[in-house]
């Protein structure tokens, strides 16, 4: 369990480069307890890679690793590696190319077109190629992100009361940067591509009570991060 630790970090130093460490180390090791292989034999993609600390953490474990995000801001150590200007709503996936490994991590719950990349996404993976993604679902503690709790009270008022409460500016605007997800209908998404299938999710940063995300309904309030191992079945 991990939660501990990142709400520790989270409160003395916010969303640092470590508190972002922290969280992709946490996740590979997870990756690893399940199978998935790391090493200069394995292409992989951080996908919404933000700063790139996720993509950085599996270039330390030996991977190749190309990042691509809207634009570019990842961070110094990782300046030359290969970058891809990608819009996820709206680009053509088959530009990415393919990877053995595609990481994909808290970008889901800010796309207007879930739907559309998750249908789409079979095509950068290679044959028996592994997608892990996770992301902060709307009913969890979390899911307002910097407005939560008030996210409780519905997408269209809650952030309102929290701007009249606490007078403070919002990086998330909903229905603009921030959409409300949930575990059951993304799990739907993937059953409907027939290329893709579930191989594990989990709580994200607690991990080892997996369990949790068999009860539907429930699921959607006690994961503060929803993380899915996804595979592309063999051609």
């Amino acid at each position: 369990m991990i939660l501990h630790k990142l709400i520790a970090r989270f409160r003395a130093h916010g969303d640092d480069a470590v508190f972002y460490q922290l969280q992709a180390a946490d996740a590979l090791r997870w990756l690893e307890q399940h199978g998935v292989k790391f090493g200069q034999q394995i292409h992989a993609l951080d996908l919404g890679c933000g700063h790139g600390v996720f993509g950085a953490e599996l270039a330390k474990r030996g991977c190749r690793v190309t990042f691509a995000d809207e634009q570019s801001s990842v961070i110094p150590e990782i300046g030359e590696a290969p970058f891809r200007t990608f819009n996820i709503d709206e680009d053509d996936f088959q530009a990415l190319g393919q990877y053995d490994l595609v990481v994909c991590s808290n970008v889901l719950e800010h796309l207007r077109k879930p739907e559309r990349f998750i249908g789409s996404v079979h095509q950068i993976l290679t044959s028996g190629g592994k997608l892990y993604l996770s992301w902060t679902n709307w009913l969890s503690p979390w899911g307002g992100h910097e407005f939560s709790p008030f996210h409780y009270l519905g997408a269209r008022r809650g952030h309102l009361l929290y701007d009249r409460v606490t007078g403070r500016k919002r990086k998330h605007h909903p229905f603009q940067n921030l959409f409300p997800t949930y575990i059951g209908t993304t799990l739907k998404m993937v059953a409907r591509n027939k290329k893709l299938q579930v191989l594990r999710v989990a709580p994200r940063y607690y991990t080892e009570c997996a369990f949790l995300m068999s009860i539907p309904g429930l699921r959607e309030f006690l994961a503060w991060n929803c993380a899915l191992l996804i595979g592309r079945r063999p051609n």
